[in-house]
């Protein structure tokens, strides 16, 4: 099984280390040498283009920041259209417009007879590196039970919702639960130093109640540490949540919370903190409180 993957920032790194963990033969392709060179030092094959990627294998994975960089990847002057075929597969797992991805499925399919699956993830890096990854899937039912064979080493949690961009419909959904999560932990953090009690203890105590959930686990010891290594990126988010806003736009959909909170992102990008973690959240509230407590 030979797989592309194309765009190798911090999820397209960790999902291409796990293939080649999982003895998948893949090969890279990204605009920075150095995580070419890294991960090739792993034992991937580095891609002079895309468009070499693709002609090399059966299996393309592209994890792309934007639809208009998606776009170009794939039907650009050195777009990989030109090598496509109804033998090869594409997975989008960029998250991405649902209206955008759906054209571009249908586009490419007439152009070169090549499937098009949106396989957006939740869980982050350290999720793609076990092979846990929560997937949202959209495209053909026989496009999808073929991604499975490759989309089987990230994930055992897969779900297909329906044509392509029902996957991204479905991603949009997650980061609004997500962000809303995080910045309700990081409140959470604060009002326990205010009052004086050992943030990092929560987790465990509330383990298995209705206030328990991953970002509960995962990130209230962190932020109250404030360790701030990087699992995510708040930029990447606010883009997320913008997509989500032009589309309840779009339908006349009243979603004030998730408008708040992308405001509140907006300041962090606005600060410099835009390739920082989700942890960095909590500078909002050191800075409301004057210092940290």
């Amino acid at each position: 099984m030979k797989i592309a993957v194309i765009g190798i920032g911090v999820m397209g790194s960790a999902i291409a280390h796990r293939l080649i963990e999982q003895q998948c033969d893949v090969y890279v392709h990204d605009k920075s040498q150095d995580r070419i060179s890294a991960l090739a030092a792993m034992g991937a094959t580095a891609a002079a283009s895309a468009e070499a990627a693709v002609a090399a294998c059966d299996f393309v994975i592209t994890s792309l920041n934007t639809a208009d960089i998606v776009e170009s990847v794939v039907f650009g002057d050195d777009g990989f259209v030109s090598v496509g075929s109804s033998e090869k597969l594409l997975i989008d797992m960029s998250s991405i417009d649902a209206g955008r991805t759906a054209q571009m499925a249908e586009r490419l399919r007439r152009d070169c007879g090549m499937g098009w699956v949106d396989a957006p993830l939740s869980g982050g890096a350290p999720a793609a590196a076990r092979g846990e990854l929560t997937l949202m899937v959209g495209g053909d039912e026989q496009d999808v039970e073929r991604a499975r064979s490759v989309l089987s080493f990230l994930s055992k949690n897969i779900t297909h919702f329906g044509a392509p961009g029902a996957g991204q419909t479905v991603k949009s959904i997650n980061q609004v639960l997500c962000a809303a999560s995080f910045l309700a932990v990081a409140e959470a953090v604060r009002f326990a130093e205010a009052h004086g009690v050992d943030a990092a203890m929560i987790p465990a105590a509330l383990a298995g109640g209705r206030a328990d959930s991953r970002i509960l686990q995962e990130f209230m010891a962190k932020m109250a540490h404030r360790d701030y290594s990087p699992t995510g990126r708040i930029d990447n988010m606010l883009k997320d949540l913008e997509t989500v806003q032009a589309a309840s736009l779009a339908r006349r959909i009243p979603m004030p919370v998730t408008s708040m909170i992308a405001d509140l992102h907006r300041m962090l990008v606005a600060g410099g903190f835009g390739p920082a973690d989700s942890a960095e959240y909590m500078r909002l509230f050191d800075l409301a409180a004057g210092s940290r407590v």
